[in-house]
């Protein structure tokens, strides 16, 4: 396959996952169950996660996934987002929904899906990347919430989640990035109820290799090189790495990784006023007129 069929199965993938996750989602449910079905659903079909999946939940923002033994489940009422990443040799499909569990959809959550539409409908070769954020912002605003201004989606490169330029949800004259046809974003709008910031708040559950770094701890160095092998350069869980190591050992190594600057962690990101929080995503290829929605 060639990248364009690449991101097009990537994709595919990710739109059965989200149908078929729905009917996980009522109260009660465990969130390790859903993230461990939404990963073997996955590889059931050809690709391997592009990241952990992200449940991420009311004023939870983000980079929230479950760990071996994690007894959380879902509340009626809960706003939960599902973050959920795809790809097929390499090339990534990344996107995400919010539910209300037990309740239909609401303004919140409308605010964040439209969002996205309008933003979509920016997208084009040569526009700068300051008019989807235009897009984003006046439509969440304009819904009576507000966006959270330091979240933001990001350009996609094979085996790179974020490849060095970041698609805001708000308008920055300084944001002039054109989008050059062929180029690969991922969009997501969050509205919150809340200031419109978020923070980070522990623990990270996920991680990311970074670069090769001397270590003294044999269980550290034996850690970063099946770090290296299994995940590459894309993000990988706590929960993966369970089952590798005691939990004690593993969580020592991973911490002299981090110091060390071998892999980078991310620790949750929750909205600063507790504000709850809606989140949807699409993946895009610019195209010369257009936008081609992968996901």
């Amino acid at each position: 396959m060639d990248e364009r069929e690449s991101l097009i199965k990537a994709g595919e993938i990710t739109r059965q996952i989200k149908k078929e996750v729905l009917n996980m989602i009522t109260p009660g449910a465990k969130l390790y169950e859903i993230a461990e079905f939404v990963e073997r659903r996955i590889a059931e079909f050809g690709g391997k996660p592009a990241f952990p999946c992200n449940l991420s939940i009311n004023e939870q923002a983000a980079h929230y996934t479950p760990y071996r033994g994690d007894e959380s489940v879902l509340h009626e009422g809960d706003y939960l987002k599902i973050d959920l990443g795809v790809h097929v040799d390499g090339y990534i499909a990344d996107t995400a929904i919010t539910i209300r569990v037990g309740r239909e959809e609401d303004e919140l959550m409308e605010a964040s899906r439209e969002a996205l539409e309008n933003a979509i409908a920016t997208v084009r070769a040569g526009v700068k990347i300051r008019e989807i954020g235009k897009a984003v912002e006046e439509t969440i605003r304009g819904k009576g919430f507000n966006p959270i201004v330091n979240l933001s989606g990001h350009k996609i490169e094979r085996y790179k989640l974020h490849a060095g330029i970041s698609i805001p949800n708000v308008y920055r004259e300084g944001d002039t990035y054109e989008l050059k046809e062929g180029d690969v974003i991922a969009i997501e709008p969050f509205a919150t109820t809340g200031a419109g910031h978020v923070a980070e708040v522990p623990p990270a559950l996920i991680f990311m290799y970074v670069k090769d770094r001397p270590l003294r701890n044999i269980h550290a160095r034996r850690l970063l090189m099946h770090i290296k092998r299994e995940y590459k350069t894309l993000p990988f869980a706590y929960r993966w790495l369970q089952g590798f190591m005691g939990d004690n050992q593993l969580k020592l190594a991973l911490a002299q990784l981090d110091r060390a600057g071998a892999i980078y962690s991310y620790p949750i990101l929750r909205e600063v006023r507790g504000g709850m929080v809606a989140q949807f995503e699409h993946t895009v290829i610019v195209e010369k007129e257009g936008a081609y929605i992968t996901t």
